[in-house]
């Protein structure tokens, strides 16, 4: 699941440019754009068009959401123009369906967006092909202030030494649980630092009591795998290969094959009805397990689907594992003619106050510190209120991040989550389908 997928499942009437473009179709797309960018800053030149030195300016922007996401953003952006009457905006936004397509496109095409959302499936790869700006002398000049943020966080805008893009808000890996669920059956709730052992061991006591699985089995979920992968001191990747062997992969797909032996998961078709993306599809909220795998700031939205209380904690194991995650980033195009207004753009919807409150949690916590504390402060949601206090406090745990993923990321989580689903149905054994995930892995970033 992507971090603050939520938010994006609304389709914005009327507002939704879908493409369906295939694999091989999006890779033209950017092979293009590494030769159109060359044109483009040509043409940009050294300079950038100030606002009102030759005129009003429009800055194209670009993004995927919700109509309550694109709500946020206009009134953002509104205010931006507010305070710069010559800076306008020409704003696109559509479903995430389709999104990265359509970017695609635009950037092949010659109609790139000054400004964009972007996430970290596709990050390292439009960095790689030089659409996105290097934003690192911004951030050594101080005209992109990022001193409030936990250093982690904005490094994991960096790729290849460049800063590509920057984190629009925090995020981090959340095991949600039905604190109702646990109550009515006298059950004790899940705590932050217990073994992926002991984990297990309390998901089958669950399903014993209650009669409901205790756990969403996460096998095919790559953020559990990843975190998991730290704490053995390997990564997901490492450069521009992979961080883990076929051993660490069957080593995990076994994890998962007890706790289905001990009953502390649901079936098969449960579980794969639990890996789909939808929010309102996760178990915990369906009543089919009490616990799943999501991000912390949806905790939210998961609320919204369910009376029953829920709670959250970190993954099983050594939190440090974790990281001060950009949910989403903000990347400037590198041939924009108003590049430096569009870094100016960033700069201020993640430290002006009126913006960032504005812009409350809805792509995360709020980057700057100091800001988010005081949304925190003014947060009337008691799950919006919890998950800003669970990051908080895990904050404190918080390792170094790692890199930003490698092109193919998005494929290799589909191969996860396809080789996870061959031991889960019995199709493989754990060994059969790490070898799988392995030779699949390597035939996408070769």
């Amino acid at each position: 699941m992507h971090p603050a997928t939520s938010p994006t499942t609304g389709t914005p009437a009327g507002r939704n440019h879908r493409t369906l473009l295939s694999r091989r179709r999006f890779a033209r797309g950017l092979a293009a754009v590494a030769l159109a960018v060359p044109l483009v800053l040509g043409a940009a030149g050294c300079g950038d068009d100030e606002a009102g030195a030759d005129g009003p300016v429009k800055l194209s922007v670009f993004w995927w959401g919700g109509e309550a996401r694109a709500k946020l953003t206009e009134d953002a952006l509104a205010l931006y123009t507010r305070k710069h009457p010559d800076v306008t905006f020409e704003k696109t936004w559509q479903a995430n369906q389709g999104y990265f397509d359509k970017l695609a496109t635009l950037t092949a095409g010659g109609d790139p967006p000054d400004l964009f959302q972007i996430d970290d499936n596709y990050l390292a790869e439009y960095a790689a092909r030089s659409t996105t700006l290097d934003l690192t002398s911004y951030k050594d000049s101080g005209k992109l202030d990022l001193s409030k943020f936990p250093e982690s966080l904005w490094q994991y805008g960096v790729v290849d030494g460049k800063l590509a893009g920057i984190a629009s808000g925090e995020n981090t890996q959340g095991l949600v649980y039905n604190k109702t669920l646990l109550a009515r059956n006298g059950l004790p709730e899940p705590t932050t630092g217990m073994s992926w052992e002991e984990h297990i061991a309390w998901a089958e006591q669950v399903a014993k009591k209650s009669r409901l699985p205790g756990t969403q089995d996460p096998s095919a979920d790559y953020k559990a795998f990843w975190v998991w992968l730290r704490q053995q001191g390997k990564d997901l990747y490492r450069g521009t290969e992979l961080g883990f062997t076929a051993e660490d992969v069957t080593r995990w797909f076994e994890l998962w094959k007890g706790a289905r032996d001990r009953g502390a998961t649901p079936t098969p078709d449960v579980i794969h009805e639990g890996n789909a993306t939808d929010i309102t599809k996760q178990l915990v909220v369906t009543g089919k397990a009490a616990t799943s795998w999501v991000w912390a700031n949806q905790m939210p939205d998961l609320k919204k689907n369910t009376k029953d209380e829920l709670g959250v904690v970190a993954y099983p194991g050594d939190p440090s594992a974790q990281w001060a995650r950009a949910s989403m980033y903000w990347s400037v195009f590198r041939g924009s003619k108003h590049r430096d207004i569009a870094v100016d753009v960033i700069n201020f919807m993640n430290n002006d106050p009126e913006a960032v409150a504005l812009l409350g949690t809805d792509r995360g916590l709020p980057s700057n510190l100091d800001l988010r504390a005081k949304v925190s402060e003014t947060a009337t949601d008691p799950a919006m209120k919890l998950s800003i206090q669970v990051e908080s406090d895990l904050a404190q745990k918080f390792g170094p991040s790692p890199q930003v993923p490698i092109k193919g990321h998005s494929k290799i989580r589909s191969e996860l989550t396809k080789a996870a689903e061959n031991a889960q149905y019995g199709r493989a054994t754990p060994a059969e389908a790490a070898a799988q995930f392995i030779d699949a892995c390597k035939a996408v970033i070769r």
